[in-house]
């Protein structure tokens, strides 16, 4: 038995109230787990007698080659447009606090049966097993997923999603096998690894980029989909970065992948952007994204919608935020200003916002009108 097999079985039987899984779904022939043991000693009957290694995964070529489908198979997209492709491992890369987290917890439950689509892309092949890694604050991670569900999903949620809080067992470059031995001790076809950082260290390194990529690359060959999301280097003088390169580590980690999202702003701005770095097929996007803080939900932005800006923030905004976000800008003129006033004052015009008039003089000095969602409380 391995090390880390030791440390999973110690970590379940000191946590009370286990229960065993119910088994996973049937999947198809292609997808199920490969008769080729990846962790553990293998069976008597795949011992070598010379020493050898045993190798069942070798397919005809005609067959291999042939009977591939004409469009990319897609856990997550469409047509040629696919985000993440089945077999294929994904990355979503952001700097902290764009909402890489929240966007991996809707395709999550995308996958469970919760959600149909994201950003108008459609999910596959559900429901399936999910095994999410929260190993990047995990008390955070619940609670970006409790502002998503309802009371309603629990029974959903226990029964195809796992929430595994904490560091991995081992190091995930010191025990390739680390995500195979997850997967199946939770019956999960899918693995969220939420963040990288957290399941191996020195990843500039090559060695371990390398080792942290043939992890990956067994749980893909036993049938398992994996979503891996990770950090983003700095860009140079603010600006976004634009190459695979960019994206944090060795290069071999993004080798591996079959497609990599990165998602671009500044923390916490409601709308960020979606720029498609690798691609099993044609590219999608690149997309301008918002994310509504309070649900947890993400959309393509279509443009400002002035009562959709107001709902996103509750607490009330002036006009030069409205147009911060109307232009883009960090710092909009005054005829940005006005222009993003109008939009206001034309709001409550119509009945669908209100305004708290400003406030001369005092310690502050003067306070802007502050502009409400109707039925707020200022």
């Amino acid at each position: 038995m391995s090390v880390t097999e030791r440390a999973m079985r110690r970590l379940v039987a000191a946590k009370e109230g286990y229960r065993e899984p119910p088994p996973e779904p049937e999947q198809p022939a292609e997808r199920r787990h490969s008769a080729m043991r990846v962790a553990g000693e293998p069976e008597d009957h795949d011992q070598p007698e010379d020493g050898e290694h045993v190798d069942r995964r070798g397919l005809p070529g005609g067959d291999a080659i042939l009977d591939l489908p004409d469009e990319v198979p897609a856990v997550w997209g469409e047509g040629s447009e696919v985000l993440w492709s089945e077999g294929e491992p994904t990355m979503i890369a952001a700097p902290a606090g764009v909402g890489k987290t929240t966007v991996a917890q809707q395709v999550a439950l995308g996958l469970i049966g919760l959600r149909s689509e994201l950003l108008g892309y459609p999910f596959h092949d559900t429901p399936r097993r999910v095994l999410y890694l929260a190993m990047d604050r995990p008390r955070q991670i619940r609670r970006s997923f409790r502002r998503m569900v309802t009371e309603d999903d629990r029974p959903t949620l226990n029964e195809y999603l796992t929430i595994r809080e904490g560091p991995p067992p081992a190091d995930l470059a010191s025990d390739p096998t680390l995500l195979v031995q997850l997967a199946r001790w939770h019956n999960a076809s899918v693995i969220v690894v939420d963040s990288l950082k957290d399941a191996a260290v020195k990843l500039t390194d090559d060695e371990t980029g390398g080792k942290v990529n043939r992890a990956i690359q067994y749980a893909i060959a036993d049938g398992i989909d994996v979503l891996v999301l990770h950090h983003q280097r700095k860009g140079q003088n603010g600006e976004k970065p634009k190459k695979l390169e960019d994206v944090y580590g060795s290069t071999w980690i993004t080798a591996g992948m079959g497609s990599v999202i990165l998602l671009w702003g500044a923390a916490g701005d409601p709308i960020v952007e979606l720029v498609h770095l690798k691609q099993p097929a044609e590219v999608v996007g690149p997309l301008k994204l918002e994310h509504d803080q309070t649900a947890g939900a993400t959309t393509v932005h279509r443009g400002f919608d002035v009562l959709r800006f107001l709902n996103l923030h509750p607490g009330g905004v002036t006009s030069r935020q409205a147009a911060i976000a109307m232009t883009e800008k960090s710092t909009p003129n005054d005829n940005d200003t006005r222009k993003a006033r109008r939009k206001l004052e034309a709001a409550c015009a119509r009945g669908i916002a209100r305004r708290d008039d400003p406030e001369e003089g005092g310690a502050g000095g003067t306070k802007a009108a502050r502009y409400y969602p109707v039925g707020t409380l200022a």
